[in-house]
């Protein structure tokens, strides 16, 4: 695939699993902030994206990852920053399938809000697998606390499996945020403490809400069904505001 977009609730890890990316490849990897490519200069934003492509092609296998891609690709039409964007969408658009090919270079788009892009760039083509990024289950919850209390000392009463269990609907980002709450209120405790206990555990849990809820996590579903089934009929209903 040319194009591939990830996203999902926010500290799902769709950053992380681009840098995964990169480095598993040995490709060469770019990676954009979104919002960053815009300047309130004339044909600036558009350059930027230009040069973008260009140091793509000529470090060929490349990657080319865009952070938080809806704040450059919102829809057309919608936007009221003196068509900024607009050009910005449409120098992306000829960049991925213009007549200049690209030869060993793959996209990656991440976004928590999928509902604003550009249904032009979500056709084939363009980015051809969206792929979403849920809320880890209890199995890679489990995995998540492993990895973030990898060197930390924990009391013997400490069960991975049982915060594993009660930690449904936390996202990686949440999970890692538990486990350094967990730290911080044992050193509060005592600044001279060896290890990180159950009580410190508790503690961070009730100071550290899931991010995830059934809602969120229902939209999301709601939005792959959207992407897969109603593509195309979105983008015929999709109509120009002015024909000139």
């Amino acid at each position: 695939p040319k194009g591939i977009l990830l996203y999902g609730p926010p500290g799902t890890g769709k950053t992380l699993l681009a840098k995964a990316v990169a480095k598993e490849s040995e490709a060469n990897f770019i990676s954009v902030k979104g919002p960053e490519l815009l300047s309130k200069w004339v044909g600036e934003s558009e350059k930027a994206m230009r040069e973008i492509f260009k140091k793509a092609r000529q470090a060929s296998p490349c990657i080319i990852f865009f952070d938080e891609i809806d704040s450059i690709a919102p829809k057309r039409g919608t936007g009221s920053d003196g068509n900024v964007t607009e050009r910005v969408v449409n120098q992306l658009l000829t960049e991925i399938d213009g007549l200049d090919a690209l030869h060993d270079v793959v996209i990656i788009g991440a976004t928590n809000r999928p509902d604003i892009l550009d249904t032009a760039l979500l056709r084939p083509g363009r980015f051809d697998r969206i792929i979403m990024t849920p809320a880890p289950d209890k199995a890679v919850r489990m995995e998540i606390f492993k990895i973030h209390t990898k060197n930390m000392p924990l009391a013997k009463d400490v069960k991975i499996e049982d915060f594993a269990e009660r930690t449904e609907g936390y996202a990686g980002a949440d999970i890692e945020s538990i486990c350094r709450e967990a730290a911080i209120m044992a050193l509060r405790e005592n600044m001279s403490a060896k290890e990180v206990n159950k009580a410190n555990f508790d503690l961070a849990l009730k100071k550290v809400r899931p991010s995830v809820t059934k809602d969120i996590e229902k939209m999301y579903k709601d939005l792959q069904d959207h992407f897969t089934q109603a593509r195309a009929r979105e983008m015929q209903e999709e109509k120009p505001v002015y024909f000139g």
